[in-house]
């Protein structure tokens, strides 16, 4: 297994059309027998990971039946959210479990945060070179 793996910030536009790079992380998102693979964003300023409702829901989650209501701050504090803890694997790096605020909306990315994402992993932007390399806690 690799000590760090290294991805490219991807290009994207904003609602105004101005191009910008993105630190966004493909993983795949496990619970139980199923599987989604997906791209979430690198959010630093994120205090927990986010996941849109429609993946949870593909996940197999149940709304109803997750019992911690969790408080989000900032432009998501509107949004009705959730616990719920999935593990993720990323690239060739062993499974980790990552604790989510499962959104009640479709209308945002899946977020990597502070709690827990950055605390599973070392993460190093490389902004002039538009890499980012990831390597799991010792």
């Amino acid at each position: 297994m690799a000590d760090f793996e290294r991805f490219p910030f991807t290009e994207k536009q904003d609602v105004f059309g101005i191009t910008d790079a993105v630190p966004q992380l493909p993983l795949i998102l496990i619970r139980g027998n199923t599987s989604v693979k997906i791209t979430g964003i690198l959010d630093t300023g994120a205090s927990v990971n986010v996941l849109p409702y429609s993946i949870g829901k593909q996940l197999g989650a149940i709304w109803e039946e997750q019992m911690t209501s969790v408080m989000l701050a900032g432009n998501l504090a509107p949004v009705e959210a959730k616990g719920l803890v999935i593990s993720a694997r990323i690239g060739s790096f062993s499974p980790v479990r990552l604790v989510f605020a499962w959104s009640k909306s479709n209308d945002l990315p899946l977020l990597l945060g502070r709690m827990n994402f950055f605390l599973e992993f070392n993460v190093c932007f490389f902004g002039s070179q538009k890499v980012f390399e990831i390597s799991p806690k010792v």
